[in-house]
């Protein structure tokens, strides 16, 4: 046989025997069926870089209270009469029940004068209808135009874009632009020597997973293999 055949065939043979070799160390991988994104919400905050109050004129009511001296006046003692009058009119019916003709006429004239001096007596020693000042918290309502801040225009700035909205209050340091998925993780699903398996893996796995002692090589929560 020609010595360079040999040498070919030697070759293959060599080859063959590192190929099977390979085969027979080499890593072994599952092949990922699925990976599905898990999810959870997060809002979206943006930093707030200027923002301008909005006002409009409006009609209102409010209550304005201020106290003021009022100016009173003691019970009476006879309502609204003078105590000379009061006391002459009293004197003068105790006199006329006194005696007869001229006699019944000067007792009721003497009564009339007599009751009308203690009714000024008693005017003088009573504090009735006497007038006083007290200070008394007086409020009233007014109607009046007023200037009301109704919203904000907040500049904002996120992810280095600008942008601009309007919100009902003063915003802080930032702003809630609304919210968005964030993905936590992956549900993996594999297949291997005809079983499969899930799991649940931090990144995403791509196309297949290393298999060591038959079981997967990577770090995640398994669940058992189905036959």
């Amino acid at each position: 046989m020609n010595k360079t055949i040999l040498a070919v065939l030697a070759g293959m043979l060599a080859g063959g025997g590192a190929i099977a070799a390979y085969q027979a160390y080499s890593t072994p991988y599952a092949e990922v069926v699925s990976a599905t994104p898990i999810t959870e919400k997060e809002p979206i905050y943006g930093d707030v870089v200027a923002s301008n109050a909005i006002t409009e004129m409006r009609t209102g009511e409010r209550q304005v209270c201020t106290e003021r001296e009022v100016e009173k006046r003691r019970a009476e003692r006879f309502g609204d009469k003078d105590g000379m009058v009061v006391g002459a009119v009293v004197g003068g019916l105790l006199g006329n029940q006194v005696g007869k003709g001229d006699g019944r006429k000067l007792a009721t004239v003497a009564g009339a004068v007599g009751g009308a001096y203690a009714g000024r007596e008693i005017d003088r020693r009573h504090q009735g209808g006497q007038k006083y000042t007290e200070v008394e918290q007086v409020c009233e309502t007014v109607t009046e135009p007023r200037e009301e801040i109704v919203g904000y225009d907040v500049t904002y700035r996120s992810e280095g874009e600008l942008g601009s909205m309007r919100v009902d209050r003063k915003p802080g340091a930032q702003v809630l632009l609304g919210e968005r998925d964030r993905i936590v993780g992956y549900d993996v699903t594999w297949r291997y020597e005809g079983q499969t398996g899930q799991l649940v893996m931090d990144e995403d796995p791509g196309d297949r997973l290393p298999v060591a002692d038959g079981v997967i090589a990577v770090a995640g929560k398994d669940t058992p293999p189905k036959g």
